[in-house]
C-alpha cells in the first residue's frame, strides 16, 4: 500500500529528480554552486550564511588559537574563505585556513604543534604521526615523541 506523499512507480515514493534537487540544494549551501531553480535566492543565502556561521564556530573549537587571532573578524575572515569550499571537517578546514594565511605567533605556534602530531598533506585526512616530529612556531620548538607533543620556549 502507497503512504500519503508516495508517487507511484517511483522506488520508495521519491518525486522524479528529487535527489538531483536536493544535490543541487546542498552544492549550494556548502560551496557556492547556483541557487536551484524554485528557491528563493534570499532565503537561500541567508541558511548558506548561518551554516558557515555554525562552521566557523566548529573550526574555533579545534583552533583556538587561529580563531583568537582574528579576534571579532573570526566569522567574516572564515566565511571568505570557506564559502566556495566543501567541508572537509572541522579539523581539516582549520589546518587549510591556517596553511594559507600569514599567522600570528600563537596560531602559528598552533599549527607547527599539530603539523608535528599529524602527517596532512593536504589532501588525505591527517593522521597520527608514529615517528618522532621537531617543528618550529615562531620562538618556539615543538617535539612529539611517542604521540605527546610539547612546547619548548625561548
Amino acid at each position: 500500500m502507497e503512504g500519503e506523499g508516495d508517487h507511484p512507480g517511483q522506488p520508495g515514493g521519491a518525486a522524479p529528480g528529487l535527489a538531483e534537487r536536493q544535490a543541487q540544494l546542498v552544492a549550494t549551501l556548502t560551496s557556492g554552486a547556483p541557487v536551484p531553480d524554485g528557491f528563493d535566492p534570499r532565503l537561500i543565502e541567508t541558511a548558506r550564511v548561518a551554516l558557515l556561521r555554525k562552521r566557523a564556530g566548529e573550526v574555533a573549537k579545534s583552533w583556538p588559537a587561529l580563531a583568537a587571532s582574528h579576534g571579532l573578524r573570526w566569522h567574516r575572515a572564515f566565511a571568505a574563505w570557506a564559502s566556495g569550499r566543501p567541508t572537509q571537517g572541522s579539523f581539516r578546514d582549520g589546518w587549510d585556513l591556517a596553511r594559507s594565511l600569514t599567522l600570528r605567533p600563537d596560531a602559528a605556534e598552533e599549527l607547527a604543534a599539530r603539523e608535528a602530531a599529524y602527517v596532512y598533506d593536504g589532501s588525505a585526512p591527517p593522521r597520527p604521526r608514529r615517528l618522532p616530529a621537531l617543528r618550529r612556531g615562531d620562538g618556539s620548538v615543538i617535539i612529539q615523541v611517542a604521540g605527546r607533543v610539547r612546547i619548548l620556549r625561548r
